[in-house]
């Protein structure tokens, strides 16, 4: 008999297609209301898996409808909407794709610094609507070049953007609980500090309780008004109110921001800056990294299933 799988979020068409043919899916992300209720009765005391991804809250409440989960199996980076310590208590392990998106990821973050800086949409804007035949050159923007970047989080993705910020000539410093080995970049032991120093503030961490707020109004007015601020974490590590009004105020200069608290409805407020990039949380977004996310979730629970070790545990 097929293993008894049950679908939270789905994956891409081929991979998909791959779990029908070898499991059993019990399909949660096509029903709703009292539809799903009777789904999870029905298949979690026999569905021993879990296909999600950063969309899917698991806390205690879906946790106690799922008493044979073993595995939660994400397929993407983010897991924030995830009670891990109560997942471990209950000897399910999780596991993510981090691994498989940190390029796009950070090619996302350099685009969305450069196009901050550069005044890319505002340039856009200024050839399209006839404004430089009709009023000559833009104004100056601001080289990147010789400037600083200090990244938050020197994990996968941030390293990532580390080689590339390194790339456009830019002097690499980064802030973390504890220092990474194998770079020589500046380590600073605070944000504030990090952000003092920098030129230009990139966020790479993880999202969750430990991180929440952690770019809070000082570290943006260290910053200082000659800074930019890019994001491609999660919304809930900066204090949003405090980025809109140091942005207003242009306490700092300019922002490229993939991720926002309220999604996929952001605070309005962005849409009136000039002075900010805004992108749909897409940064992943291409279809050869969407593929890679969705295979390597199949692929562990392939290794789950076959009794192997799992290819990127969390827990």
């Amino acid at each position: 008999m097929k293993p008894d799988v049950i679908v939270a979020y789905p994956l891409r068409p081929h991979q998909m297609a791959m779990l029908e043919e070898t499991y059993t899916l019990h399909r949660l992300d096509l029903v709703k209301g009292e539809e799903r209720d009777a789904l999870l009765q029905e298949a979690g005391p026999i569905s021993s898996a879990l296909v999600c991804n950063g969309h899917v809250t698991i806390d205690e409440a879906l946790l106690s409808k799922l008493p044979a989960l073993k595995l939660a199996a994400c397929s993407s980076a983010g897991y924030d909407q995830m009670d891990v310590e109560a997942m471990t208590r209950r000897g399910i392990k999780l596991t993510n794709t981090s691994e498989v998106l940190c390029d796009d990821v950070a090619d996302m973050a350099l685009l969305l610094m450069l196009a901050a800086r550069r005044r890319l949409p505002e340039g856009d804007r200024y050839v399209r609507s006839g404004d430089w035949g009709r009023k000559g050159m833009m104004p100056l923007t601001t080289s990147t070049s010789g400037k600083k970047a200090g990244i938050v989080g020197l994990g996968r993705i941030g390293m990532a953007i580390a080689k590339r910020c390194e790339a456009v000539g830019l002097t690499v410093g980064y802030y973390g609980r504890t220092t990474k080995a194998g770079n020589d970049f500046a380590y600073f032991d605070t944000p504030v500090k990090l952000a003092d120093w920098a030129d230009i503030l990139i966020v790479a961490t993880p999202g969750g309780p430990s991180t929440e707020g952690l770019i809070s109004a000082d570290v943006l007015n260290a910053l200082g008004p000659t800074g930019s601020f890019i994001n491609i974490a999660r919304g809930t590590v900066v204090d949003e109110p405090a980025l809109i009004k140091a942005l207003q105020e242009r306490r700092i200069a300019s922002a490229g921001i993939d991720v926002y608290l309220n999604e996929p409805n952001p605070d309005p407020r962005f849409a009136a800056l000039d002075n900010v990039v805004l992108y749909p949380h897409h940064a992943s977004g291409t279809e050869e990294t969407r593929d890679r996310m969705a295979q390597l979730t199949v692929d562990n629970l392939a290794a789950f299933f076959a009794g192997r070790p799992l290819l990127t545990p969390v827990n």
